[in-house]
């Protein structure tokens, strides 16, 4: 009986949407603050399961007793964080959201400390794209498994179009005031982004991104929706890094200006990490929210192909949706 009583208590709501309202920027960051939070990083697989059969339990109607809706959307969260949106399947460690700070501010930071030598550049931006490639392939749109012959490519021309930039620029640069030269990683990464993205997720612009109904029955697969979502995330990956690759650079150049470095040249790399760090908390969430990540898109605005699709499937259907992935 008390188990009936404590189970009544627990409100149903739609649990596969956030608390927060995902068609305001706010509502999104909030939700991207929560998922993309470094600590869910620390959680055990045993944790995460945990928390995903409190989520399954909960949508299929089972009793959680004593359990609190409050405790449910933290299990929603902690899965999230966790579990691809479209397989379900457990995504790799660093391949996270919530991996990105700290694996990016170790990263960044040593490519924005080690700038000036060449074999540098070429270690910390092949250590950058190979970072890159896993998030991104993690991190797609779909469930349909990228021919691993095609990760290589990917891979590979990404990797090359950041050394390419990266080396260039550092050879342009050298008669440029120092400031400049500290932006070059910036220019590099920003220019394999360009790259890395869009070829990682090339089965998606020459097959489509699948799109759905609201209560998610597939209708089609759109190239130009997917078009539309590789830009979004592409814009967001490099605003992500802007703030600690661009201001990183401005605040280090005052101190060496000031001679503090002189004086602690020790302090270099770990204030580098730690300025950067400190931006990409903040940035990653927020850069996150920048999109929805359930995009809305008009039927009609497809392909032929695609509304002949949807309207078979379901006539009265004009909006569909889908996973622009991050």
């Amino acid at each position: 009986m008390s188990q009936q009583v404590e189970q009544a208590v627990i409100p149903l709501v739609n649990i596969d949407e956030p608390q927060w309202d995902q068609n305001t920027y706010w509502g999104r960051a909030k939700y991207f603050f929560t998922t993309a939070n470094p600590i869910n990083i620390l959680r055990t697989s045993k944790e995460l399961d945990e928390a995903r059969e409190i989520v399954l339990k909960y949508k299929a109607g089972e009793q959680l007793v004593g359990k609190t809706l409050e405790d449910v959307y933290k299990a929603k969260y902690i899965m999230d964080s966790a579990f691809h949106p479209d397989t379900g399947e457990k995504m790799v460690l660093f391949g996270r959201m919530s991996a990105q700070v700290p694996c990016n501010m170790v990263i960044v930071g040593a490519m924005m400390t080690f700038y000036k030598s060449t074999p540098a550049v070429i270690f910390w931006q092949w250590v950058n794209q190979s970072f890159n490639a896993l998030v991104n392939y993690t991190n797609r749109s779909g469930a349909d498994p990228m021919p691993i012959e095609q990760v290589v490519k990917s891979y590979c021309a990404a990797t090359g179009g950041a050394l390419g930039t990266a080396l260039t620029l550092n050879k342009l640069a050298k008669r440029a005031p120092p400031l400049v030269s500290r932006l070059v990683p910036f220019a590099a990464v920003a220019a394999a982004n360009c790259i890395n993205i869009p070829l990682m997720r090339y089965r998606e612009l020459s097959e489509g991104i699948h799109i759905v109904s609201e209560d998610g029955t597939p209708l089609g697969q759109s190239q130009s929706a997917a078009r539309k979502a590789i830009a979004s995330v592409t814009f967001s990956r490099i605003a992500m890094v802007s703030p600690g690759m661009v201001l990183t650079p401005v605040i280090m150049q005052a101190f060496e200006k000031r001679g503090v470095l002189r004086r602690f040249p020790w302090a270099n790399t770990p204030l580098q990490i730690i300025l950067c760090g400190f931006f990409l908390t903040f940035a990653t969430p927020m850069c996150c929210a920048l999109f929805p990540q359930k995009v809305p898109v008009s039927i009609e605005s497809l392909e032929p192909h695609v509304q002949e699709s949807a309207q078979k499937i379901s006539p009265d259907t004009k909006i569909g949706y889908y996973n622009k992935g991050l």
